[in-house]
Protein backbone atom coordinates (compact mmCIF):
# COMPACT_ATOMS: atom_id res chain seq x y z
CA UNK A 1 0.00 0.00 0.00
CA UNK A 2 2.19 3.43 -1.02
CA UNK A 3 1.98 6.00 1.93
CA UNK A 4 4.22 9.51 1.88
CA UNK A 5 7.25 9.20 3.95
CA UNK A 6 10.46 11.49 5.24
CA UNK A 7 13.64 11.46 4.32
CA UNK A 8 14.66 9.64 7.68
CA UNK A 9 11.95 7.25 6.84
CA UNK A 10 13.82 6.30 3.51
CA UNK A 11 17.07 6.01 5.08
CA UNK A 12 16.15 3.66 7.85
CA UNK A 13 14.27 1.41 5.32
CA UNK A 14 17.21 1.36 2.74
CA UNK A 15 19.56 0.49 5.97
CA UNK A 16 16.68 -2.27 6.47
CA UNK A 17 16.74 -3.44 2.82
CA UNK A 18 14.14 -1.82 0.71
CA UNK A 19 14.44 -0.84 -3.13
CA UNK A 20 14.87 2.48 -3.79
CA UNK A 21 13.66 3.04 -7.63
CA UNK A 22 13.64 6.17 -9.53
CA UNK A 23 10.91 6.66 -11.94
CA UNK A 24 13.10 9.54 -14.02
CA UNK A 25 13.49 9.65 -17.42
CA UNK A 26 17.08 7.88 -18.52
CA UNK A 27 18.81 10.87 -18.90
CA UNK A 28 18.16 12.65 -15.64
CA UNK A 29 18.82 9.66 -13.83
CA UNK A 30 22.20 9.08 -15.71
CA UNK A 31 22.37 12.77 -14.36
CA UNK A 32 21.10 12.71 -11.00
CA UNK A 33 20.10 9.49 -9.13
CA UNK A 34 20.55 8.61 -5.74
CA UNK A 35 23.15 5.84 -4.58
CA UNK A 36 21.64 2.62 -4.51
CA UNK A 37 18.69 3.32 -7.23
CA UNK A 38 17.60 2.07 -9.74
CA UNK A 39 15.50 3.46 -12.53
CA UNK A 40 12.50 2.73 -13.68
CA UNK A 41 11.16 4.82 -15.99
CA UNK A 42 7.53 5.67 -14.90
CA UNK A 43 6.41 5.89 -18.54
CA UNK A 44 7.72 1.79 -19.09
CA UNK A 45 6.50 0.72 -16.23
CA UNK A 46 4.79 -2.63 -16.87
CA UNK A 47 4.90 -6.02 -15.77
CA UNK A 48 7.72 -6.65 -17.53
CA UNK A 49 9.95 -3.54 -15.82
CA UNK A 50 8.46 -3.86 -12.44
CA UNK A 51 9.53 -8.08 -12.48
CA UNK A 52 13.18 -6.88 -12.11
CA UNK A 53 12.41 -6.16 -8.33
CA UNK A 54 12.35 -8.49 -5.13
CA UNK A 55 8.69 -9.35 -3.96
CA UNK A 56 10.12 -9.46 -0.79
CA UNK A 57 11.78 -6.25 0.12
CA UNK A 58 9.80 -3.21 0.55
CA UNK A 59 10.39 -0.98 -2.47
CA UNK A 60 10.66 3.21 -2.21
CA UNK A 61 9.82 4.95 -5.50
CA UNK A 62 11.34 8.21 -6.08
Amino acid sequence: MPKRIDRDDVQRLIGEGAQLVEVLPPAMYEEMHLPGAVNLPLKSLDRETTAKLERDRPVIVY
